[in-house]
């Protein structure tokens, strides 16, 4: 029998957005107390190969089929992650990063998707000033072929509420395109699927990837480029016995109950760490500067990163960018923390590294083979005319609290929802036929946002200068433009921005994608 999407499921009433139960409150209680985490660890049941051994996967970048027009096609395959096992994946053109979109400022592009997976999709480019209709709003979906959809839609009229008259009606296609004007300051961009309730699982079964936006003020810096310049999507999984992805939904189709057990409530991790796909990768450098372009797609895990030699010397992280882009001036780090769906725009410079040693890049907050993620194998001198300019960038917008029209004060903390608990905002679970809130177009806000555990906070449209943490100065990874704020056990913060660019329906949340499939999740009204 084909399946119906009933109100229940797509509105997200009663238990359809997943339940924590009264353990898992428990649970996010005592991690409240333990900083370094937030969630539970699975555990593969398959023999993990040793670090170090794999070479680094660089992602294929995605060719247009004319030009400004794109093409991807969403489909299951079976690839190679840990070495001679097979493992299912959902997929972005079939490769796992998704293959990478490069495009320059103020050149729009259109990426049609069509889904040829087993379930509804939705894709949303995360930190890209998109109009409302190509943003990804979770009930957006795209189709597979077979799916009948009209007669969930018709169950949503006839039960009230939202209609299909209605502007947030549940819109579906079969193939979907998406507009991106890339009106915006260069920067690495992810996208990723956006499904409501089912988000966290998608992403941890493969469908993510990576999108670039460039300039010529950029390209004039003299960084590094070319070959030393690497995308980096770290994310950790798990593994079954047969190789599969290990993942523990309440429904494995991901077709009708949302969520996850118990033990797993306050966010999903896994014992094996990913970079671009592969396992603890390690990648031959010159004696060089390299520009890492990092990217945590894990869906709970957060970092610590640090650069370690094999005599033990650390090695320098020098920020020059962050989510949306280049910083004013580089800021320099011995260890770097990177939250789920945040970005960082780092450079690291090989020159004193003894040829033939190694660099380990290295998760300061992690335990067992998590504690490592990728290396570099310094194995030649060469020429290197690259440079870090003092002043990198001259367009960050300035905000000040006097410019901002009003202050809102939102909560991100687990609550009741329904009959069981939730992850709520402001005390509320996420609901598709409510506005949270409604601002203007061109109005300058300050959000102050205070958290139990950790959490992401991600705004969709706009970018946004974090003004204080726990009523000080931000911290000094917290520079330049940000579109996801990583918010500590405990930890509140004061973040200002502009809601310029469109007018529509957007969302802010939490991006442990668990919590944001079991609630945390708001509606942001532009008009």
């Amino acid at each position: 029998m084909r399946e119906q999407l009933s109100r229940r499921r797509l509105l997200g009433i009663g238990g359809a957005l997943g339940l924590v139960t009264a353990g898992g409150l428990s649970t996010a209680a005592a991690l409240a107390r333990r900083p370094a985490i937030t969630g539970g660890e699975l555990s593969s049941e398959i023999p993990l190969p040793p670090a170090f051994k794999v070479p680094l996967p660089i992602p294929s970048v995605l060719e247009p089929t004319k030009p400004g027009r794109y093409e991807i096609h969403q489909r299951e395959v079976t690839a190679e992650i840990l070495p001679g096992v097979p493992t299912r994946l959902w997929t972005y053109g079939g490769t796992f990063p998704g293959p990478t979109i490069e495009s320059r400022r103020g050149h729009p592009i259109t990426v049609a998707h069509r889904n040829e997976l087993p379930v509804p999709t939705v894709v949303h480019l995360h930190g890209g000033r998109t109009p409302a209709s190509s943003d990804g709003y979770p009930t957006d979906l795209v189709f597979p072929e077979g799916w009948d959809d009209m007669a969930g839609m018709h169950e949503m009229e006839g039960m009230g509420g939202t209609s299909m008259s209605d502007p947030r009606a549940v819109t579906s296609e079969l193939t979907r395109e998406y507009t991106f004007p890339h009106d915006q300051r260069p920067t690495m961009l992810w996208y990723h699927d956006h499904r409501m309730d089912f988000t966290a699982p998608a992403i941890w079964r493969g469908l993510a990837g990576m999108h670039f936006i460039r300039d010529a003020e950029e390209d004039a810096l003299g960084l590094p480029s070319g070959p030393r310049e690497l995308p980096l999507m770290i994310a950790d999984r798990a593994f079954a016995a047969d190789g599969s992805l290990a993942y523990p939904a309440l429904d494995p189709t991901l077709k009708e109950r949302p969520g996850v057990t118990e033990k797993y409530v306050a966010g999903v991790l896994g014992d094996v760490i990913l970079v671009n796909g592969a396992p603890w990768p390690i990648h031959e450098v010159d004696a060089a500067r390299y520009r890492l372009r990092l990217l945590n797609a894990s869906n709970a895990r957060h970092y610590d990163l640090e650069a370690v030699r094999d005599d033990g010397h650390r090695l320098d992280l020098v920020q020059i960018g962050a989510d949306q882009g280049l910083l004013q001036a580089p800021v320099k780090h011995r260890n770097l923390p990177l939250a789920p769906a945040e970005r960082y725009d780092v450079i690291i410079d090989f020159a004193d590294v003894p040829i033939g040693s190694r660099v380990r890049v290295r998760n300061r907050l992690g335990s067992g083979q998590t504690k490592e993620v990728l290396a570099f194998h310094v194995v030649r001198t060469a020429t290197d005319t690259s440079r870090i300019p003092e002043v990198l960038s001259h367009d960050l917008p300035e905000w000040h609290r006097s410019d901002a029209v009003r202050v809102r004060d939102f909560s991100f903390r687990a609550g009741q929802m329904g009959d069981g608990h939730g992850w709520l905002i402001g005390g509320k679970p996420f609901a598709p036929s409510r506005t949270d809130v409604s601002t203007r177009l061109g109005d300058v806000e300050i959000w102050r946002l205070v958290a139990d555990v950790h959490h992401p906070v991600h705004l969709h449209l706009v970018g946004f200068r974090i003004l204080s943490r726990g009523g000080h100065d931000p911290l000094p990874h917290d520079a330049g433009l940000k579109d996801t704020v990583s918010l500590r056990p405990g930890e509140s913060a004061e973040i200002i921005t502009r809601f310029d660019g469109y007018r529509g329906r957007y969302l802010f949340h939490c991006h442990n994608a668990e919590h944001e499939d079991m609630g945390m999740m708001a509606n942001l009204e532009v008009t």
